[in-house]
């Protein structure tokens, strides 16, 4: 049975090589940064969490047991750690609302035009009509195509069914599709 870099990574930094943290610290860093802000939008609250949350990994590897999906596991964690935190500070009241994430989880263009090469307009417009979606839908997307997250990577890290994903994210491309449509009609008609 053969290993992949990343798992004898993560077996070197249980056995508390620094190295093995430091290369794991370069590689997921920025990724649950990017999460974490857009969880809840305050840079201080996010890098003081992140930072937190790898010195914690560190000191406590030794309780860390077997890990299948380093990446998903981080990310699930990580938003675990950040939503305590965001609760103890009394900024955040209800991590099932609606409201929770109704301003924090926008997409911008600039993070769009570094995924995608398309033009501003374009990107603009995708942007407003990702903006228009759900909360948990914005989420979902965003895991998915920005965190590179499995379905059930998504599923574990937003603790709701392997289903409510899939459906939730049917629901999104639907009311994406729809809005496409929509916006196409409209500026045929004003011809």
């Amino acid at each position: 049975m053969s290993l992949n870099n990343e798992e004898i990574i993560w077996s070197l930094f249980l056995q508390g090589d620094t190295n093995a943290f430091s290369l794991l610290f370069k590689k997921y860093y920025s990724p649950l940064y990017n999460y974490g802000i857009k969880l809840c939008s305050n840079t201080c609250v996010t890098e003081d969490c992140l930072q937190g949350f790898f010195v914690y990994l560190y000191e406590n590897r030794n309780t860390v047991g077997e890990v299948k999906n380093i990446k998903a596991y981080l990310f699930i964690s990580f938003r675990r750690t950040l939503f305590s935190a965001l609760k103890k500070e009394r900024n955040f009241t209800d991590l099932n609302s609606d409201t929770q994430n109704s301003s924090n989880f926008e997409f911008s263009p600039e993070e769009l035009k570094i995924h995608q090469e398309i033009s501003f307009a374009q990107t603009s417009s995708i942007t407003l009509i990702l903006n228009t979606l759900a909360p948990r839908e914005r989420e979902v997307i965003y895991l998915k195509y920005y965190g590179a997250l499995s379905m059930s990577e998504i599923a574990s890290t937003m603790d709701i069914s392997y289903q409510s994903v899939l459906n939730t994210l049917q629901k999104a491309f639907s009311k994406i599709r729809k809005t496409i449509e929509n916006n196409m009609l409209s500026a045929i008609l004003k011809k």
